[in-house]
């Protein structure tokens, strides 16, 4: 006897409903939003002590960077997890893999602070033009808008004179977004840190470089004295200015700064604290092991990690391997890559050297020979 035909339909229906609720639990999904305590709590709780490098950038001095990311594209997925270090040159990446979710690690607190800083001025910028004249605090020409140009909006920017009366108006809003709107405790060394990191934006302007930050341990610039100080293009470091109006090789400019379309992507990231600054050593035991653990909770795959060159200082430590380690306790698969500034390992394609000069990617699968299997 057939069976009843509402109920083959019955039984199809719910076939369907679990193969769509199956192929989404394979697939993972990072959250859709964090709240404010959550947020927090994955960036500290995942954090170590704070440590040092040999400098502290606010910006990266890789020339090639968007290079790389026609290649990458080939492989990585889109809206898996992405994980990076070091300041800016994160969000042009994850403006081009348009992640559910986002880590940046970095060994240097203040890198942590710097990415609040970030954040605050995302989530209070109305458009790319609104956020740079923020970023550097200078008076936004009237002639300026959302559908200006990048070469116009940092044309602009560079005649434009630093404004202490913005720069005082911009720290106090960040202050308000961080600590009553998110309800962030920070720390009075967070304070220093953003406070830091926009005074130097404030000073140098857009040719602020890879070294106009000053080593540690120096004085931070004395807010209201020459605003335009330092930087300029007759170095052997890019500016801002010159990072931000680079293409990939193609004639395409992709940075986070292009247009409207890559600036909303973060916004709404940082907007819904999917952004997530750690503070970590590469080299250590904890941070990236901290963020698998929970990319594993939740099932989101990863689908880039970019290293800038942060391996060749863990090779010459003689703690590549504990890094390598920690690299596989992430999720991650065949679509998973490394993006480095200098040649990898051997799988490693588009990098003509082993500076920073030369940006290059590889699937991570294979480079990941840990030597020791114990681990």
């Amino acid at each position: 006897m057939n069976a009843h035909p509402t109920a083959l339909k019955r039984a199809y229906i719910l076939l369907i409903l679990c193969l769509i609720l199956l192929t989404g639990t394979l697939r993972g999904a990072a959250p859709s939003q964090l709240s404010d305590a959550e947020f927090w709590k994955l960036a500290t709780d995942s954090s170590e002590e704070d440590g040092t490098f040999r400098s502290d950038n606010l910006l990266s001095n890789e020339t090639t960077y968007q290079h790389v990311i026609p290649e990458f594209l080939k492989i990585a997925k889109q809206g898996r997890v992405y994980m990076g270090v070091g300041p800016e040159q994160n969000f042009t990446y994850i403006a081009a893999l348009k992640p559910s979710m986002a880590f940046i690690i970095d060994i240097r607190h203040g890198n942590f602070d710097v990415q609040l800083l970030y954040k605050a001025l995302f989530e209070l910028s109305s458009d790319r033009a609104d956020f740079v004249f923020r970023l550097f605090s200078r008076q936004k020409p009237a002639d300026i808008t959302a559908q200006s140009s990048i070469a116009e909006i940092f044309g602009a920017l560079e005649r434009a004179s630093g404004n202490k009366d913005l720069y005082d108006k911009n720290l106090k809003a960040v202050e308000v977004q961080l600590t009553e709107k998110h309800k962030f405790p920070l720390t009075k060394g967070d304070d220093d840190g953003i406070i830091w990191a926009l005074s130097n934006y404030y000073r140098f302007g857009a040719d602020i470089n890879y070294g106009s930050s000053l080593s540690a341990g120096t004085a931070p610039p004395i807010v209201g004295a020459s605003s335009n100080f330092g930087g300029g293009r007759g170095n052997n470091f890019e500016t801002y200015y010159t990072l931000m109006l680079a293409d990939d090789g193609t004639g395409l400019n992709r940075s986070y700064l292009a247009s409207e379309e890559n600036f909303k992507v973060l916004k709404d990231l940082e907007s819904r604290n999917l952004i997530v600054p750690v503070v970590g050593d590469f080299g250590g035991d904890k941070a990236i092991r901290a963020v698998g653990k929970y990319l594993k909770s939740v099932d989101a795959p990863v689908s880039a990690f970019y290293l800038s060159n942060v391996e060749q200082f863990l090779v010459q430590g003689g703690v590549w391997d504990n890094f390598c380690h920690s690299v596989k306790s992430l999720p991650i698969d065949e679509a998973s890559v490394f993006i480095r500034s200098g040649r990898g390992g051997p799988y490693t394609r588009n990098s003509t050297g082993g500076n920073v000069q030369n940006s290059s990617t590889a699937r991570m699968l294979p480079e990941l020979m840990c030597t020791d299997a114990t681990r």
